[in-house]
């Protein structure tokens, strides 16, 4: 007797991301494996919160899978309604990050995710909650979380965006002190950002937690200690050689769950999202409460980033062969500034 056919529905946000979705609808149509799925729905959000509405109804209705198409934040809204329930997480990533899917080792290219689609392998997974919203890669605090509302508000998208809000505000920003309560005690920080990380990275293979795990119950703590304008180029390095848990100015350990303090309200993040939140910050996992298509053939990309890492690699050596002279220098900032927006303007 053939196996009933799965019901799959396609949610496409049509304002995220990059524009490679605009042809998502016509190869779903031509590529999916009719042996396996019934007629796919698809639908496209209208506004802010749309997508996790669509998921819901997908529940309700006992869709097999649900395809999130576009970025971390689609991804985000879709997958915190299928929390706990039967029907599956699909992602054909268009976003300019795709920290989750990027983690799991799917394809960016449209074509080459329908095809894992239409395997149809199913595994569970963990997520986390930050005062009780859902985030599937990374939350935070401190920079972290000031930086994300900054790219909210960046009328682009997209790494070089990202990097040039991090060096207009980065070496101005105030570490704050945070007291970090565990099932092992408490212990107070001054921090330039704490970060929880479920999933390896922010997207873009920026890898904040490179040994973080998705199968354990456990978030990998990164408390990122103050630094110096010369010291910040070696970090962003670091980040995105997945190298930054080797770097001395990392602190990380793991947890099931954490009670954070801080002296001020102020911004938070759930995978990029930012919010205003109180001083006083609950987060914990959520182990195997999630069921995601995967990718049976992944094979994790060893290699990083080459135009990024190269601008960071190039900053550093420039930054050494100018060391004394920035070092006397009053405007440390303004050439470590210079340096970089110049090199990343070439990429």
């Amino acid at each position: 007797m053939n196996e009933k056919k799965k019901k799959i529905t396609f949610i496409v946000n049509p304002i995220s991301g990059t524009s490679k979705k605009d042809s998502v609808p016509d190869l779903v149509k031509e590529m999916l494996d009719a042996e396996i799925f019934e007629q796919p729905e698809i639908l496209f959000t209208e506004y802010a919160g749309h997508a996790a509405v669509i998921a819901r109804q997908c529940v309700d209705s006992h869709v097999d899978v649900c395809v999130a198409v576009g970025g971390d934040g689609t991804v985000n809204e879709v997958a915190r309604s299928l929390v706990h329930t039967h029907t599956a997480l699909g992602i054909i990533p268009c976003g300019s990050g795709n920290g989750l899917a990027r983690h799991l080792c799917l394809p960016i290219d449209p074509k080459r995710a329908i095809s894992i689609i239409n395997k149809c392998q199913i595994e569970d997974f963990d997520y986390g909650l930050i005062n009780n919203l859902p985030f599937f890669c990374t939350c935070g605090m401190g920079f972290d979380a000031f930086i994300s509302l900054k790219f909210a508000e960046a009328g682009k998208r997209g790494p070089i965006t990202y990097v040039e809000n991090v060096l207009k505000a980065g070496l101005k920003y105030k570490p704050e002190t945070y007291v970090i309560d565990d099932e092992n005690g408490s212990q107070k920080y001054k921090a330039f950002l704490v970060a929880c990380a479920n999933a390896a990275q922010y997207g873009n293979n920026a890898y904040i937690a490179p040994g973080a795990s998705m199968k354990d119950g456990m978030m990998d703590v990164i408390i990122m200690e103050p630094f110096d304008a010369l010291e910040a180029p070696t970090i962003a390095y670091d980040l995105f050689s997945k190298t930054l848990t080797q770097n001395s100015k990392i602190k990380m350990f793991r947890a099931k769950k954490i009670h954070i303090h801080r002296n001020a309200s102020g911004a938070i993040h759930y995978d990029g999202d930012p919010i205003i939140t109180g001083t006083d910050i609950d987060i914990e996992m959520q182990p195997l409460g999630l069921r995601v298509v995967v990718n049976p053939d992944a094979i994790e990309d060893q290699t990083p980033p080459n135009a990024m890492l190269n601008a960071f690699s190039d900053l550093f050596n420039n930054i050494n062969n100018v060391r004394e002279d920035i070092v006397r220098s009053g405007r440390r900032i303004h050439i470590l500034n210079k340096l970089m927006l110049r090199r990343l303007s070439r990429l």
